[in-house]
This record gives C-alpha cells, sequence and structure tokens, in this order.
C-alpha cells in the first residue's frame, strides 16, 4: 500500500505526458534566446537613450525582469516580440526582494547599476540559503575593477569608492570560464576607466551577442567569442535597436525531435554556427539535413526532408 500510494503521489505532481507516433508540423518557428534576451534587457541601465530588442520570447521571465527593470525607474513597453526600454531616470539601484527572488537573472543587474551609478545592492540569485558561491566570480572581477563589495543576509552591496564613482580597467582571470561572471564584468567594464581584460573568458553565442549589442550602443569590446575579452572603456553608451540570436536550444531540440518522428520539417530562424554539435551528430545519424542561407542571419533555416 505505501508504494502504491507513493506512486499516486508522483503522478499528481507537476509532469509532462508524451503520446508518441505522431509527426511534426512542417513549419517551426524558434523563439530567441531568452537567456541572451534577459542579459540584453538589464544592458539598458547602462543608457538614458532607448533601447529597442526584437525578437524576444513571451516568457514569464522576461515578464519578471521586465518587472524589476520598472521598479529601478526604467520605462518598459511589451508587444509581442519586441520590448522597448529607457533608463533615462534611474532612482533605485536596489531592486525589491520579492521581484528577484524567483529570477536567476536578476542578479545580471549588478554590473550595469555598479558601472552607471557607481553603486548597487542586489539580492543573491535564490535568496541566502546557499551563500555566494554561485556569484563569486561575478563579486572577484568587480572587486578587481575597483568596487567595494560585501555580502550580508543573502545581499550584495558594491559600490565604487572616491568622488568619480567610475570603475577602474584591470586585467581579470577567470578560474572558470562562467557565462554570467564573463556578462557581469563586460557589462561593468564598458564604462569602466581604461582597458579591462578578461581572460578565460565564456565563449558561448550568449557573450558574443551581448557583445556585439554593446558595441551597437557605443561600447568597444573585441575577442567576444575567444578566450580573451577585450573592453575599452568609454564615458557613455547610446541606445540601439537590436534583434535577440534565435534559441539554439529550442532550435536542436526541434531537429532531434524531427529526427525521431521522421518530420519533414523546416526549422528558423537559426545560426548555424550556433548548432554544430548538433548538426554533426545528426548528420551521423544519417538525418537528411539541408541549410538554406538568405541574406539576413535572422532569416536562416534548416530544412530536414
Amino acid at each position: 500500500m505505501p508504494a502504491a500510494l507513493s506512486i499516486s503521489q508522483e503522478i499528481l505532481k507537476p509532469h509532462l505526458e508524451i503520446q508518441g507516433g505522431h509527426t511534426l508540423s512542417r513549419e517551426l518557428k524558434v523563439s530567441g534566446a531568452k537567456n541572451s534576451a534577459l542579459v540584453l534587457m538589464t544592458s539598458a541601465l547602462l543608457s538614458e537613450g532607448p533601447l529597442e530588442l526584437h525578437n524576444v520570447p513571451q516568457l514569464t521571465d522576461i515578464q519578471g525582469m521586465a518587472d524589476i527593470l520598472a521598479s529601478l525607474g526604467v520605462r518598459v513597453k511589451r508587444s509581442q516580440e519586441t520590448v522597448w526600454l529607457q533608463a533615462d531616470d534611474l532612482h533605485h539601484a536596489e531592486p525589491p526582494y520579492d521581484l528577484v527572488n524567483g529570477l536567476r537573472a536578476s542578479f545580471f543587474c549588478i554590473g550595469p547599476l555598479l558601472g552607471r551609478l557607481g553603486h548597487a545592492k542586489v539580492p543573491l540569485p535564490g535568496g541566502c540559503r546557499i551563500g555566494a558561491r554561485p556569484v563569486v566570480e561575478h563579486i572577484r572581477g568587480l572587486k578587481a575593477l575597483g568596487a567595494m563589495v560585501k555580502v550580508e543576509h543573502g545581499v550584495v552591496t558594491a559600490s565604487v569608492p572616491g568622488t568619480s564613482r567610475r570603475l577602474k580597467g584591470a586585467a581579470i582571470v577567470l578560474d572558470c570560464p562562467s557565462v554570467g561572471a564573463t556578462e557581469t564584468i563586460l557589462m561593468a567594464a564598458v564604462l569602466a576607466e581604461g582597458t579591462s581584460t578578461i581572460e578565460n573568458a565564456a565563449q558561448e553565442p550568449e557573450v558574443q551577442d551581448l557583445a556585439k549589442m554593446l558595441n551597437a550602443m557605443g561600447a568597444r569590446v573585441s575577442g567576444a567569442g575567444g578566450p580573451i575579452i577585450t573592453i575599452e572603456g568609454v564615458e557613455r553608451l547610446h541606445g540601439c535597436n537590436y534583434s535577440v540570436i534565435p534559441d539554439r536550444i529550442e532550435a536542436g531540440t526541434f531537429l532531434i525531435a524531427a529526427a525521431i518522428t521522421r518530420s519533414i520539417v523546416r526549422v528558423s530562424p537559426v545560426i548555424p554556427e550556433h548548432l554544430n554539435a548538433v548538426l554533426q551528430k545528426l548528420r551521423d545519424a544519417a538525418a537528411p539535413l539541408r541549410l538554406t542561407s538568405k541574406e539576413s542571419r535572422l532569416s536562416r533555416e534548416i530544412c530536414m526532408a
């Protein structure tokens, strides 16, 4: 009886039920990459100018980040897959705990706030249950840029000493190529005085996407996508119009599902270079792939037939 009860309790938990035997529809649209969109949204804190983001996925986390930014004074407007943000009247450097507690990406606010305002106070991702370990590389990088940082009761408080309230360029070597640490340090360093380098930097597409958009805003970032990123600090950034990269995880999932179900599909938009490992394994499995390329990187597609 206890075993039967245990099984029934497991069934009552949230779960997915998958009924096989069906092929996928021919047109499969890939959403924008959530992990990239969330960081790009926080970059709005770096400039007074308007930022217009396209190809933003319509997810709960996106709304969560929009609410956090709005609490800091950012004007936010959403319409379908477009988000407009303008941080020309920041009045807070401390996002409310009730908004950040359920969104790990909320910690990305600390880099832009510190770089732009010279101070920030951000709760640790998920509160203080596991201490500062998940963001130790972030904090070490901010300290190298000249920030004073302390962690108390699950909250990270950072400030830039002196009257200029401006971070200083530094040579930073990460212990591990953390995506989050690389992005946090990158956003903090773009407005710092002097040149910064991040060695052993994360090389993921999301890091490249962030660097590309920051450059579109007037930053001077080079080397993203490689192990060493160089940032030449500038005094200010401006707004821009930018499209989030397609979600490579979603695209890869669609392609694998199509191969398993022997479906004829067209998956788009994609950036094939972000799918090299998946595409190679599908080719090894004799999946009939065909890549078509158009003028825009966001209109490329992969066909399986």
